[in-house]
């Protein structure tokens, strides 16, 4: 019997997937290796399911995009988890990690953590990349990302009512207490994830085992810890296209590929002096301008070097 259906379990070459209502156990057939193809968690796939017998899936749906850490696939949105502390609150990584998922076409959410360590102040004023210690720095840092469209968040019981109905990825730098968020909203991914290990070997499973878990009727997963980001945004027309309100703002740039960085007549920049865009913002989409060129160059240098 032929089914349709998405892949909610990757374990050690076997792949749960569920259609209907049931959950079928299913290996891939051979000749997705052949073609460089593998199934992945999110994947929708048509398979054979036999009775007492395993299944086979047959053919893997397209894509709409795909993480590699972890392998998974058909992704709505992604909860990015900022510390205030420990490690230290940074915009410039921030900006980083939604760069990378406007990329990737997934809609990014922002959940700041460690608020109960911050004091309480009277004001606030924007800062680039610096330290931020006082709560009225955060409700200014979540008043400026909403402007941009981007829904940010405190609390977890706030973030889970926005979960239904949707697969989302939770990713963050390591020690930002993404771990600790999980277990509050979904302990028993923490059992699951435990029960796994056992049976594969401690510090194992991290790299064979992807699942999604329901909360909230929606599906969620972990990502690993980020210390760095690597992201494929490898030229300027989409990185400009990863900063929404600059994108929104080049259209009425003189130049059709302005780089918003020396060209006459640049909105962008009539924009940044009007405060309609974050200095901050405008500051780290340089950073990242900057280091796509030195890239291309370095590519260029041993390009050359190689013919």
């Amino acid at each position: 019997m032929i089914k349709n259906g998405r892949i909610v379990k990757s374990l050690a070459g076997f792949y749960d997937v569920e259609a209907e209502g049931e959950v079928y156990q299913t290996r891939a057939r051979g000749n997705f290796r052949k073609k460089g193809m593998k199934p992945v968690v999110g994947d929708f796939v048509e398979f054979s399911a036999e009775e007492n017998s395993e299944g086979y899936i047959l053919k893997i749906g397209e894509r709409k995009n795909s993480l590699i850490r972890p392998s998974i696939a058909n992704i709505d949105q992604a909860v990015i988890i900022m510390s205030t502390v420990s490690p230290n609150f940074s915009l410039n990584l921030l900006d980083r990690f939604l760069v990378f998922l406007e990329h990737k076409n997934i809609h990014p959410m922002i959940y700041i953590s460690k608020m109960d360590l911050l004091t309480e102040d009277q004001g606030s004023s924007e800062k680039s990349n610096k330290t931020f210690n006082q709560r009225a720095d955060y409700e200014q840092i979540k008043r400026n990302y909403e402007q941009i469209g981007y829904d940010v968040f405190f609390d977890a019981e706030h973030l889970v009512s926005n979960l239904s109905g949707k697969v989302t990825v939770f990713m963050g730098q390591t020690g930002a207490g993404k771990t600790t968020l999980l277990n509050k909203i979904a302990p028993e991914m923490q059992l699951a994830t435990g029960e796994t290990s056992e049976k594969l070997g401690r510090g194992r499973h991290t790299t064979r085992h992807v699942e999604f878990f329901e909360l909230a009727g929606g599906l969620i997963a972990d990502t690993p810890g980020f210390s760095s980001l690597d992201y494929e945004v490898t030229n300027q027309p989409d990185l400009n296209a990863a900063f929404p309100e600059i994108l929104k703002i080049s259209h009425n740039c003189k130049f059709r590929e302005c780089t918003h960085t020396h060209e006459p007549s640049c909105a962008v920049k009539v924009a940044l002096e009007n405060h309609e865009i974050l200095e901050s913002r405008y500051e780290n989409y340089l950073q990242l301008l900057d280091e796509i060129n030195h890239t291309r160059e370095t590519y260029e240098k041993k390009r050359k070097k190689q013919g």
